[in-house]
């Protein structure tokens, strides 16, 4: 074989292989893209689910707190749960656990599209889950009571109840509060996975003690979860306050 021929060969190979490892980097490039988009399309609709979440339980909990306060009694639970008009009980046991499972529905999607495992290095995206990760950690600890504790296959079944039907990767969305009310009410089966909260709900108002030391846990884990997602407060209202124990704690 010629030397020009031996030549041509070598500039073919290496044309072959810079093509090859340029191919790599503009479908790892392109990879990336997509995910950071479903990051930024399913990212702050997780953070308005944690958001709404933490909220419900900072009430819960600051309510419980003002209950123990001389001369108070006029808490979240007291107010709508036990002194509450039926529709007021009715509305309130129903949405507590709305927000559980929307939030566990946002959680699941991001689990099945974004695959963080898949992402490589990026730091956020390890935080995100880090955080994720703590507020099933919560859920799930047993050293606190059995009020509202969700083992993490329970926690998953939840969300994937909650994944609409409609909708493929990058498109998903959660149930709405409509219709989740709708399948509680027509779907035993759909029910049954959801009784237990419905239970935990209930049990508040024989005292919100036992479910104290969770909800505060969860809530906590679900304010760091928000201020990564949303660190300037620029999409989310500022109320995001960890609950604290002790005199003129608030938010």
């Amino acid at each position: 074989m010629s030397l020009v021929t031996w030549v041509s060969a070598g500039v073919a190979l290496g044309s072959a292989a810079l093509t090859g490892v340029l191919g790599y980097w503009a479908q790892r490039r392109l990879r990336g893209a997509e995910e950071r988009s479903l990051m930024a399309t399913y990212g702050m609709s997780l953070a308005w689910a944690a958001y709404d979440l933490q909220s419900r339980f900072f009430n819960i909990l600051r309510g419980h707190q003002i209950d123990q306060e001389p001369g108070t009694s006029n808490g979240f639970v007291e107010a709508f749960l036990r002194r509450g008009s039926e529709r007021e009980r009715a509305y309130v046991r129903r949405s507590t656990v709305f927000v559980i499972a929307e939030y566990l529905g946002w959680v699941e999607i991001l689990r099945r599209d974004v695959r963080f495992l898949d992402l490589g290095p990026s730091r956020t995206n390890r935080e995100v889950m880090t955080r994720i990760f703590a507020v099933d950690k919560a859920f799930n600890r047993t050293k606190d009571s059995d009020a509202f504790r969700l083992f993490r296959g329970h926690q998953r079944a939840i969300g994937e109840l909650m994944i609409h039907p409609e909708g493929g990767p990058g498109e998903r969305r959660c149930l709405g509060y409509a219709e989740f009310s709708a399948r509680l009410d027509d779907d035993a089966e759909f029910r049954r996975w959801f009784d237990g909260l419905l239970a935990d709900v209930d049990g508040l108002v024989g005292g919100t003690g036992p479910a104290v030391e969770r909800l505060t846990a969860i809530q906590h884990a679900l304010v760091e979860l928000i201020e990564l997602l949303d660190p300037k407060a620029q999409r989310l209202p500022r109320f995001r306050d960890r609950f604290r124990t002790g005199p003129n704690a608030g938010g």
